[in-house]
């Protein structure tokens, strides 16, 4: 029986298996691999906490080995196997996260559109010693932090956000511009001064 766990670099690797059709798990590995940074990275801005992201993508490669017959070749494998990660992160979901994140969602009736993905906060966000922005987008409720993040950080396409997290086009622009909204919120309220807005916006007018 092959098994998976997390070498001493933090890299997953797999035992050894005298049942698994070799080729089909160099495929899984070839596709599976080069997304470990990216997986883990979503992973810890999900749960927090490394230990716990280190044992979430773990999880994730194994459900994902074990479901590769099931990928469609040539469709998206990185969607693919974030849903994976995500699921698995929602099974231990809790309850207070679901109701801030049905509290956020029911502010306000209208949809709102994220047109623009050069924002003052996705600026800040860029900024890797940016401490500010990084409480302010773990303050988002889940639904809000993961979409702002398969975007911002993961540069991936409303498309394949909304395969990733199961919803529509619609869905995944509006939470995006109300995460927007909030982390901008966040960090007015924190900063007496707009000093750092003013200077992420004056970059984006210089790009």
């Amino acid at each position: 029986m092959r098994t998976i766990g997390l070498g001493s670099q933090g890299m997953v690797r797999f035992g050894a298996s005298s049942s698994r059709d070799d080729r089909s798990l160099a495929t899984f590995e070839e596709l599976a691999m080069p997304l470990f940074d990216s997986l883990y990275n979503f992973a810890r801005w999900l749960v927090r906490n490394s230990n716990d992201a280190e044992d979430l993508v773990q999880e994730t490669y194994l459900k994902a080995l074990r479901g590769f017959a099931s990928f469609q070749p040539g469709t998206n494998f990185r969607a693919w196997i974030f849903q994976i990660l995500r699921n698995t992160f929602l099974s231990s979901w809790s309850t207070l996260e679901r109701r801030m994140t049905v509290a956020m969602e029911s502010e306000d009736g209208g949809v709102e559109l994220a047109v623009d993905r050069a924002t003052p906060e996705t600026i800040l966000m860029n900024r890797s010693n940016s401490e500010l922005m990084q409480r302010a987008i773990e303050d988002l409720p889940v639904h809000y932090r993961e979409t702002l993040l398969l975007c911002e950080v993961e540069e991936m396409s409303y498309q394949e956000i909304a395969e990733v997290l199961s919803i529509p086009i619609g869905t995944v622009m509006s939470r995006l511009a109300r995460a927007r909204k909030a982390v901008r919120g966040t960090i007015r309220a924190t900063i007496p001064s707009e000093e750092v807005f003013d200077e992420a916006i004056k970059q984006r007018c210089d790009t």
